[in-house]
């Protein structure tokens, strides 16, 4: 069997090579596999990239030894911190870890602050890569499984994070 692409990546297969029309390109069997076996367009490819990275960017990280929340809640809490952080050198506050209050102080605090955004920037960067594997054709099912950033590894001391800050000016 011979195999040929047109211009809008449809995929021929001839019995004979001199079969194939004028305007058709060769490709391999594989290549033409790959090519029939790409994005369905039923499937809202954007969508569920997009579902895929909400879910892997809030998977926690670990800083300094503590599992730290990358929700949207994770998020914002930290996001509070380290802005108190970098207004006053002299910050510090306990953080509700699942294995219980640790102080941290400012430079900590920008540290998980900045250890948070990276992972998430790490997740849209990914969604953003899947994306363009799908505008180009080129998108297979099983990259939505691969090249996110890493999580929390299995050695963390908190496998179930929790962010909670609790300043030590604010009642308890």
């Amino acid at each position: 069997m011979y195999y040929f692409l047109d211009a809008e990546r449809n995929v021929y297969a001839f019995a004979k090579a001199s079969d194939a029309r004028e305007g058709l390109s060769p490709v391999t069997e594989a290549e033409a596999l790959a090519i029939a076996a790409g994005p369905s367009p039923e499937v809202d490819y954007p969508a569920l990239i997009a579902a895929e990275r909400y879910k892997r960017e809030g998977v926690g990280i670990a800083v300094d030894g503590y599992a730290i929340d990358t929700s949207r809640d994770g998020q914002a809490l930290i996001a509070g911190a380290a802005v108190s952080a970098i207004l006053d050198p002299d910050y510090k506050c306990n953080w509700k870890t699942a294995a219980g209050f640790v102080e941290r102080n400012a430079p900590q605090l920008v540290e998980i602050a900045t250890a948070v955004r990276a992972h998430v920037q790490a997740c849209f960067d990914r969604e953003r890569e899947l994306l363009l594997a799908v505008e180009a054709g080129e998108f297979q099912v099983e990259m939505l499984a691969e090249g996110w950033p890493d999580s929390i590894p299995e050695s963390a001391p908190d496998p179930v994070p929790e962010t909670e800050p609790d300043t030590e000016a604010a009642p308890q």
